[in-house]
């Protein structure tokens, strides 16, 4: 096989890949042997008519889809690791020749590597990032652990309040039409929460139990059913039960229940260290991400656009990965919220953007500054896999092939880019 390039603008190839003739009559046979069974011809049973009667009747080049299909699925990796280039997008490819006693040949336009022009990059000015945590942070925390540990107490002798949780019966009418999914019966609703339609859970506010009500709201315009999206709709209600949350007293009683300490005090302590230690952190994560994005900006690169639609596609098939494990399919996620997979990856391609630019700025940086990966990195990594997949580490060492090895160090080498750049940066 032989692999020619031709470089082109944009950071684009086109492979000329030349596969011998002997490759092509056997890929040929092969098409014969696959679709033999449904070739009719006069005289001969289905499955058993040679291959040369059916050549005669139909043309030679009846074999010739399914045999480019065979060859080319054979052939492209090779060639495109042949090609000695790095290749960044799925290959488009086009047939110039099949025919038989002749060399197979093909190309595959592919998007390359692009070249990255790094600007300033050490010494990035960024700005102060604030740790610090004020009393009022802490009493967040505390408000919010009330709440968890907070009693709901049923009333009766009075209408709805905004905090309540409410049961209610409710039916949606659109030009006096029931519509569908607009019923429901005793639908527990905490007023305020905006679960509802904008302004629906503003107008049970006085409600009383037992006492039926109409709601008039107008749904907004980006509403995922668009049957239902800037129309007016009427919902009759009936609120049949309150309650409202009451909440523990901040002592040290409240502090011994909510945690492992004795005193108010000791948990006010302990809830302050745990957000300092937490600020830190997000600061560390957020001087890293402020560093990076500098150089990045201040790099130039020109992202061939199959480059670009690839890293779309691997990011929406990651979604539908995640959405997977929460156990919804990609199909019923579009359903329900009436997006489009155009869309998406409309809604993606920025972020898309980012992430590549990202990389390839890091990767320049490493390139740059000659940074490495030590055994010992690579061996912490492999331990956190380890415990991340509950995997004896003997066991993932022997199963990690070469190739995860290398995207493992890649990876690696990237991360020790990103720690450079924050190491050099510049407080402003």
């Amino acid at each position: 096989m032989n692999v020619s390039v031709e470089k082109q603008e944009g950071s684009m190839a086109l492979l000329t890949i030349e596969v011998e003739a002997e490759k092509l009559e056997k890929a040929i046979e092969e098409a014969y042997q696959k679709d033999k069974s449904k070739m009719s011809v006069p005289g001969f049973r289905k499955g058993k008519v040679p291959r040369r009667m059916i050549e005669k009747m139909y043309g030679p080049e009846v074999f010739y889809d399914r045999a480019s299909d065979i060859l080319i699925r054979e052939t492209i990796e090779e060639a495109c690791d042949q090609s000695g280039e790095e290749i960044v997008s799925s290959p488009v490819v086009d047939i110039e020749q099949i025919e038989k006693g002749r060399p197979f040949i093909y190309t595959a336009s592919v998007a390359l590597k692009p070249p990255v022009k790094l600007g300033e990059y050490k010494g990035v000015v960024i700005d102060k990032i604030s740790t610090e945590v004020t009393d009022e942070d802490v009493d967040e925390v505390l408000e919010r652990e009330r709440r968890k540990n907070a009693r709901q107490i049923t009333v009766t002798d009075r209408p709805v309040q905004d905090g309540d949780t409410i049961l209610l019966d409710f039916e949606g009418f659109v030009d006096g039409v029931p519509f569908e999914g607009g019923k429901g019966g005793d639908y527990s609703l905490k007023i305020g929460s905006g679960s509802f339609i904008p302004g629906f859970e503003d107008q049970l506010i006085g409600q009383k139990i037992g006492e039926e009500c109409e709601i008039h709201v107008t749904f907004p315009e980006d509403y995922h059913a668009e049957d239902l999206a800037g129309k007016d709709a009427t919902f009759k209600c009936m609120v049949n039960e309150i309650k409202y949350d009451e909440l523990p007293e901040l002592d040290d009683d409240f502090a011994s229940d909510a945690s492992e300490f004795e005193t108010l005090e000791e948990y006010k302590a302990d809830i302050r260290k745990n957000l300092e230690e937490r600020r830190e952190k997000e600061a560390r994560e957020a001087w890293e991400e402020a560093a990076v994005s500098a150089a990045v900006e201040n790099a130039e690169i020109e992202i061939p656009g199959p480059m670009l639609e690839a890293q779309k596609e691997r990011m929406l098939n990651e979604f539908a990965q995640r959405l997977m494990y929460q156990g919804m399919s990609f199909d019923q996620y579009v359903q329900h919220t009436g997006a489009t997979r155009e869309k998406m990856m409309e809604q993606i391609e920025p972020q898309a953007e980012t992430r590549i630019r990202s990389r390839l700025v890091l990767e320049a940086v490493a390139e740059a500054e000659k940074l490495e990966v030590t055994d010992e990195q690579y061996e912490e990594e492999l331990k956190t896999m380890a415990e991340a997949y509950g995997q004896d580490i003997e066991k993932l060492r022997e199963d990690v092939t070469e190739d995860v090895a290398k995207m493992i160090r890649d990876d690696l080498k990237i991360r020790n880019a990103a720690e450079f750049l924050a190491e050099n940066a510049v407080e402003k």
